[in-house]
């Protein structure tokens, strides 16, 4: 046997050896299905809501783009696009300057938004990821075979079984702000992506919607791929592009309608802009809650070709791809917002504006500067994003609100406005927004803010934003006030302050369950003050 054939050999042996090693599932991964927690939660929502209001509750319509950074819209001073029409919202509204989602990534800060508590509350602290490594050699590879600079597959000590994978999503004993409205009989529906899993427990219309259409993955095509019209764009610089074409429309990426898989040929951003003006038509005599959680401008980068022609000044052709996707969600937006008004509902509708979080700077199509960061980190860039509500005759047009506020408020301030009361002996983080805008109530809505994802910590508190990594040790400390784009380092300035924000940190962790999957990769920030590793 020549010297090349015993190399063949020994390897397909080791290959085989390798694939061979027992998993590392373990059935510690687990959504509670606990009967006495899905009882009282039963028990709360069959209870109807009395109320002295001889007026109807006001309509709730949630606008939610996704990936859409702070500078990406006109509005703040992005030159090369007008977002009219998301601007509009602003103007005709009141902007929070300082708004900040529950989480850097898709899946928990939308955990956070429907529930209004923290997701680590309930160990939605991860990002949901549709493929895991099956076992220790599919992990030795992906760990030191892949090129996913700036991404790294963690050292995984294990991961759920197949009975926890299934069970991936939104745990069946919270409360969605879908459930809770409907105590006072609002009609619901959902059009867009959902991302909080696809098990038929945390399915959108298991949870309170009386309509879904969109998809429950973090990612589908917004149109078939060879459809004419369409201009495609595939980066060879993201890492994560090729699996996100990979999932064309199949599994989580399919498009479905209350559950049943369907074939839609439109472009996604205009389908759901359309499927909510119907839904506004047929609902326009009764209160009603719309939540449109468009998929653009995340990848994969698709858009019409007339609103690509729109662009010709830009060389870079994946910029030019993403600015035409969010021109036609600005029209898409436009289209709902010119709706509501044309159905004379805007004195009695609660409009909110916002991005899932910041702009994903890994693509190669955006820049969240000045601000540091971006998607998947707890930066400003990653963090911050922008915040409008809009109510007619309540809320001043054409004002802003500085002060620190959340996505996790929308929940609050949605059930304070329809006069629903929270549950008790559930705790909710999300503050009633409307007394701070108004100005009826004094102070701050929050004293301290706070993010952790896998082994990455974070808090604002009075200006002060602390990181810390706990395992590999690193910490950052910037003073907003001072230095809002976060820029210089204190950390070797204030120990003082380093201890006592990382005992609060300590102390608003307490208590809470592990996360209910693992954190699969780790994501590399690099700025002027160095690397800083942020758990996905």
């Amino acid at each position: 046997m020549n010297r090349n054939l015993l190399i063949a050999f020994g390897g397909a042996l080791l290959l085989v050896t390798a694939c061979s090693l027992p998993p590392f599932h373990s059935d510690e991964f687990q959504v509670s299905f606990s009967g006495q927690a899905l009882a009282q939660k039963a028990g709360f929502l069959s209870e109807k809501t009395p109320t002295a209001d001889t007026l109807l509750p006001p309509n709730i319509i949630i606008l939610m783009a996704d990936d859409l950074g702070y500078f990406d819209i006109s509005l703040h001073g992005n030159t090369q696009i007008q977002t009219t029409n998301i601007d509009a919202l602003a103007r005709q509204g009141i902007e929070c300057t300082r708004a900040y989602v529950s989480a850097p990534s898709c899946a928990p800060s939308r955990a956070g938004l429907i529930t209004g508590r923290y997701q680590q509350r309930f160990g939605f602290e991860n990002q949901l990821h549709e493929r895991l490594p099956r076992n220790r050699f599919e992990l030795f590879a992906a760990r030191h075979f892949i090129h996913s600079n700036p991404w790294k597959i963690k050292k995984l000590t294990s991961i759920p079984n197949e009975a926890g994978r299934r069970r991936e999503g939104l745990p069946p004993t919270e409360i969605t702000l879908a459930e809770i409205l409907k105590k006072r009989e609002y009609r619901t529906a959902i059009f867009g992506k959902w991302h909080l899993g696809s098990a038929p427990f945390c399915q959108p219309h298991h949870l309170g919607f009386d309509e879904h259409f969109g998809f429950y993955g973090s990612h589908s095509l917004f149109a078939p791929e060879e459809t004419p019209g369409i201009v495609n764009m595939r980066s060879p610089k993201d890492w994560t592009d090729k699996h996100i074409w990979s999932g064309q429309r199949n599994a989580d990426c399919a498009v479905v309608r209350n559950g049943i898989v369907v074939e839609e040929p439109g472009y996604l951003t205009q389908r759901f802009a359309e499927e909510a003006i119907r839904f506004l038509e047929e609902n326009q005599n009764h209160p009603f809650f719309l939540f449109v959680p468009f998929s653009a401008p995340h990848t994969p980068f698709q858009a019409p070709q007339d609103y690509y022609s729109r662009f010709p000044h830009i060389e870079d052709p994946a910029r030019r791809v993403y600015l035409a996707m969010i021109a036609a969600l600005d029209d898409a937006v436009g289209a709902i917002h010119q709706k509501v008004e044309e159905l004379g509902l805007a004195p009695n509708t609660l409009i909110f504006f916002l991005s899932d979080n910041g702009g994903a700077e890994y693509t190669h199509a955006t820049d969240n500067a000045p601000l540091n960061g971006g998607k998947i980190t707890a930066f400003e860039g990653g963090l911050r994003v922008p915040f409008f509500l809009k109510w007619q005759g309540v809320i001043p047009a054409g004002t802003a609100y500085p002060h620190p506020v959340s996505s996790l408020d929308i929940f609050t301030t949605v059930c304070a406005a329809a006069h629903i009361p929270l549950p008790e002996g559930r705790a909710y983080d999300g503050v009633n927004l409307l007394p701070y805008l108004l100005g009826h109530e004094p102070g701050k809505p929050h004293e301290s803010l706070f993010w952790k994802g896998g082994s990455t910590w974070t808090i604002l508190k009075d200006d002060w934003k602390f990181f810390y990594h706990e395992e590999t040790g690193q910490t950052r400390l910037y003073n907003l006030a001072d230095d809002p784009y976060e820029a210089a380092n204190l950390a070797g300035q204030y120990p003082g302050k380093i201890k006592e924000l990382k005992t609060a940190l300590g102390h608003w962790y307490a208590g809470m369950p592990k996360p209910l999957w693992p954190a699969l990769v780790s994501f590399k920030h690099q700025d002027e003050n160095g690397v800083f590793y942020f758990d996905n």
